[in-house]
């Protein structure tokens, strides 16, 4: 086991010279450190906060007593979803939930925080670039972060992560490492070909199945086109961290630390076969027919110009025949809003969440059991956190079927 070194201010924050709120949260990244066998702690520039979602009284009780002890972030810090959303409130369906959520979340606002409530930090400016070092949690949220950003942080569950930011340190081990950022297994996905691959369902697909192959190992893509673009690649980090703990990802002349092709082929090599995308979709989708009660779209949050495609196949056609919720972040929300574009999903009958999402939280009704999602994520999570079926559909599958109020899929 290596010994820790830490610096004189280190040293000084863990002895309580800035306060017991710091002492409290350095005491948690050195315990953090020594098991992790870090030689020493990093500097980080940035942090997102996962411990804002309400998990129970504990949730509050470690907020509050930072709070209490004065504790504040001292690097800009961004906070994930919480348990409601506070623009709309009469969304969700537990008012018990809903204000151990509200009080919460504003637990965090009083330390510093900045109240992005979002998955989707990478959307908001000022981003980390190329080797920052960052604490973030939120699986989809540190996919993205090491492996299209080329940004460096390890997997930090909750309470860890308002610590690192309190801080302004992380132990220097995992993925904070070079080392530990090589690929291990390469998987060939030329064999899909171009029409599959330049399709808005292959990256969920191919990331639930890539993550159930490989667990927590670092997954290598050989044949992503150089056009994926960062919904894409974002659909495939969260399914891969959701179906298993894929932290990061390389993608040959895509992401920013991909090795060369021949680089990649010298690892242990899997090819990736249609047969095999179309057995995934069958297995995320626990139904594939029927009359439908909802549809779910934006896990994670979705971006601006998944908004904007949404608002485009809506602004002609038959009317929806059943609810249809889209949940994104509020800074993208006021995009929207400026732009028109949450006026004409709005008049098409689109419910538009923030702060939150819908398997996460109380919104859907408790009598609705079928449900229809373009997200890999949601379709992994949804049956088991609120107890409903879901069949996963490209975005134009979700809105032909919530206007037939029935699922139509287009291979099907």
């Amino acid at each position: 086991m290596q010994t820790l070194r830490l610096t004189a201010e280190e040293e000084g924050m863990l002895g309580g010279q800035d306060g017991d709120g710091v002492a409290l949260a350095m005491r948690v990244i050195v315990s953090l450190a020594r098991i992790a066998d870090a030689p020493r702690l990093v500097e980080i520039t940035s942090a997102h906060v996962d411990s804002c979602l309400y998990h129970g009284q504990v949730s509050l009780d470690f907020a509050h007593r930072l709070v209490d002890l004065g504790a504040k972030v001292r690097v800009p810090t961004t906070l994930n979803v919480g348990s409601t959303d506070l623009i709309h409130p009469e969304l969700v369906r537990d008012p018990d939930l809903a204000a151990s959520g509200r009080e919460l979340m504003s637990a965090y606002v009083a330390l510093g925080c900045t109240p992005t409530f979002t998955c989707a930090p990478y959307q908001l400016p000022d981003r980390p670039g190329l080797g920052e070092h960052v604490a973030w949690a939120e699986s989809n949220a540190i996919v993205f972060a090491n492996s299209v950003l080329g940004a460096r942080t390890d997997r930090y569950g909750d309470f860890l992560d308002i610590c690192a930011a309190i801080t302004g340190r992380a132990p220097y081990s995992g993925l904070q490492t070079t080392e530990a950022r090589l690929g291990t297994v390469t998987f060939d996905c030329r064999p899909l070909g171009d029409r599959f691959l330049g399709s808005e369902l292959a990256y969920p697909l191919l990331g639930h199945h890539v993550g159930s192959v490989v667990g927590g190992e670092i997954p290598l893509l050989v044949g992503i086109p150089a056009s994926a673009g960062e919904d894409e690649l974002k659909a495939f980090g969260a399914a891969a961290a959701s179906a298993g703990g894929v932290a990061l990802f390389h993608a040959v002349g895509v992401t920013p630390e991909a090795p060369t092709l021949e680089e990649a082929m010298e690892l242990p090599v899997r090819e990736v076969e249609l047969d095999t995308m179309r057995e995934t979709r069958r297995a995320l989708s626990t139904f594939s027919s029927g009359e439908l009660d909802a549809v779910s779209v934006g896990t994670p949050h979705a971006s601006y110009a998944e908004c904007a495609r949404l608002a485009e196949l809506l602004t002609d056609g038959p009317p929806l025949k059943i609810a249809f919720y889209l949940s994104t972040g509020r800074a993208t929300r006021a995009l929207a809003e400026e732009s028109g574009v949450l006026r004409t999903l709005e008049a098409a009958g689109v419910t538009v969440v923030v702060d939150t999402c819908t398997y996460v939280t109380a919104i859907l009704s408790p009598a609705w059991k079928n449900v229809m999602t373009n997200s890999g994520k949601w379709a992994h999570y949804a049956p088991g956190n609120i107890n409903v079926s879901a069949v996963l559909g490209s975005l134009e599958e979700c809105v032909a079927s919530a206007r037939a109020g029935r699922v139509i899929l287009e291979d099907a």
